[in-house]
């Protein structure tokens, strides 16, 4: 079961606008992160969620979509995500987080795969454009935002050997479908087993 939702749970970029989620769903998926592990238990992330379509059309400027992409602005206006949650570090509690925000991002992502969304894990925004639209706090700084909805596209996963660069790039085919290699599991393996090819 885990495995199949892992392999489900890929990078989105292009989302059914007809689909909405809710407030209340996003919370539920938030929820879910009350169980990860934390580093010295300090549960020092916080979520901001944005489905106000206002919120969203402010935040959509901030973000920049797929590095292996350079040519690509990014979704077109009708599929756009519905919803963002963007993760926060109140620094009154720390300035390193350890590796709570992975733990806590993977968590929402596969949680929100369960409910027949998608996401997108996005790392590089424009910060002061995301705290000026959401008014957020000087102590909560964003780290990471999740765009969320309903995916509009076709994820393939594809084996590689990894050997070099170009093996492990996403790429789209004509057809639309969005490819993703994966290396081999003798390739994680430092000390490979003689059962392992």
């Amino acid at each position: 079961m885990l495995r199949s939702l892992l392999k489900a749970d890929r990078s989105v970029r292009r989302f059914q606008r007809s689909v909405k989620i809710s407030a209340k769903e996003l919370a539920e998926i938030v929820e879910l992160v009350r169980y990860c592990p934390s580093g010295r238990n300090l549960q020092a992330l916080r979520y901001r969620i944005v489905t106000q379509e206002e919120e969203c059309n402010q935040i959509y400027p901030a973000l920049k979509w797929a590095g292996y992409f350079p040519d690509w602005n990014g979704p077109a206006p009708f599929e756009r995500p519905v919803a963002y949650l963007v993760q926060c570090l109140d620094t009154r509690l720390t300035k390193d987080c350890l590796c709570d925000d992975g733990l806590q991002l993977e968590t929402i992502t596969l949680g929100a795969t369960a409910k027949g969304y998608g996401c997108c894990i996005i790392k590089s925004f424009n910060m002061e454009m995301v705290r000026k639209a959401l008014h957020l706090e000087d102590r909560m700084k964003p780290l990471y935002i999740i765009a969320l909805g309903r995916p509009a596209e076709t994820i393939a996963l594809e084996e590689t050997d990894g050997t070099s660069k170009a093996d492990i790039k996403y790429y789209r085919t004509p057809d639309g479908v969005h490819h993703v290699p994966k290396r081999p599991l003798a390739e994680l393996l430092i000390n490979k087993p003689d059962s392992i090819n």
